[in-house]
């Protein structure tokens, strides 16, 4: 039986670094950043449902979404935590529908475990299809200085980013096992395969 596993994070926490160890340890990795990318891109039920709730300026090229207008549209406003609930409702149903098919098409290779990669694991629901999940966590200051340089924005802006999320003990009470990551990435690899044969994949 094909496990499901999901990681999670906080943003700079270095999500990313242990799903690269993951695949390098032969595990698929499927990356609901990815999945809600390429869903957005096209002309699709989920682009229509947008269109509808966020206005037809968000509108990209084939019948897709512009991310940074949609972004525009939803973040920095005074009423961001409502226009966020609604993207998220609207998001979330389709891209668990696109992560499902994926999982069956492993299931259905007797891969052993696959890897969800997600940060909104908990606010889609994920979390209940899990058979174990991983977080990812670090100190704020070392997730700020990685958010600074991965996405070229002031230190203040990241703090803020940080600030909206959920902070390290939400995914100490609810994953199955949580990693700190603040650098050594031997140290991360080590903490992982423990965490695997933990949960006898």
């Amino acid at each position: 039986m094909t496990k499901l596993i999901g990681l999670t994070g906080r943003s700079g926490a270095g999500k990313s670094a242990a799903a690269e160890i993951l695949l390098g340890l032969g595990y698929p990795v499927i990356n609901a950043d990815a999945v809600y990318h390429a869903l957005i891109a096209k002309s699709s039920p989920c682009t229509e449902e947008l269109l509808e709730s966020f206005g037809k300026e968000i509108a990209g090229e084939n019948g897709g979404i512009d991310r940074k207008k949609l972004a525009m549209r939803v973040f920095g406003k005074e009423n961001t935590p409502k226009l966020l609930h609604t993207l998220n409702e609207i998001t979330h149903k389709y891209i668990m529908a696109d992560i499902r098919n994926l999982v069956q098409d492993y299931r259905e290779r007797s891969v052993p475990a696959v890897i969800l990669d997600a940060p909104q694991l908990f606010e889609a629901g994920a979390d209940r299809e899990c058979d174990a999940i991983l977080g990812i966590i670090a100190s704020d200051a070392v997730c700020i200085e990685r958010i600074t340089k991965r996405d070229g924005i002031s230190s203040e802006a990241a703090a803020r980013r940080l600030e909206a999320q959920h902070p390290s003990d939400f995914f100490r009470q609810r994953c199955t096992a949580v990693l700190s990551n603040e650098g050594d990435l031997q140290v991360l690899k080590a903490g992982i395969c423990q965490f695997l044969k933990d949960i006898g994949v």
